[in-house]
């Protein structure tokens, strides 16, 4: 039976992680759109989920204090991460250009299980955003709570497992809006918008770091 210290950090972990990733962003926009077209929706919410869970715990075992003792790696990784977000962007952009490609269920616009697990893998391990939030700033909150921090990374997991959980599962709900293309092209321009942006300032942290 957990102590009310314990149940203290399970809380503080659940009310931080879902703060931090409650949050327009590479990772929530694609488990949105997996959501919206039915379209491995188990398999994107359980690489979220688990990502989430192991960078976490990576950071409570001392990996943010260990990162920031090779400093020319935060550089290398935001510029790695800026060009895959900025490629990503590029294709959200062509489909809200092509009507064509809309529809979620149009022929041959379905895509494999191996390329949308990797998709998912790529934007949450060369996003540099993610290991801030979940290494770095939860690991070094964790360290607050003592002989308790582990509980405040449980908490902190449970939080991205319901967020994604219910972002991917909760889309379908709004899939009669999404049922007219117009609705898509909207959604990929929001998009290609939101990577954009997420790049140009993971350049700009990569040149204030290097």
């Amino acid at each position: 039976m957990l102590t009310p210290p314990a149940l203290l950090a399970v809380a503080s972990g659940l009310a931080l992680g879902l703060g931090l990733i409650v949050a327009i962003g590479a990772q929530n926009a694609f488990v949105l759109r997996q959501g919206l077209r039915l379209e491995h929706v188990a398999a994107v919410v359980a690489v979220c989920a688990l990502s989430d869970l192991a960078l976490i715990f990576a950071g409570v075992l001392g990996a943010g204090a260990a990162l920031s003792r090779v400093p020319w790696l935060i550089p290398v990784v935001c510029f790695a991460g800026a060009a895959f977000l900025l490629c990503y962007g590029v294709l959200a952009a062509r489909r809200a250009l092509c009507p064509e490609a809309l529809l979620p269920d149009a022929a041959g616009a379905r895509t494999g299980l191996a390329v949308t697990v990797g998709t998912c893998l790529a934007l949450t391990w060369l996003n540099p955003h993610v290991y801030l939030d979940t290494v770095v700033l939860l690991g070094s909150m964790a360290s607050t709570y003592g002989e308790h921090r582990w509980e405040f990374a449980v908490g902190a997991g449970l939080g991205s497992t319901i967020w994604f959980t219910g972002l991917g599962y909760g889309a379908r709900r709004l899939r009669p809006v999404f049922a007219r293309p117009a609705a898509w092209r909207v959604l990929d321009g929001v998009i290609a918008a939101v990577m954009a942006a997420l790049a140009v300032s993971l350049v700009v942290r990569g040149v204030s770091g290097a």
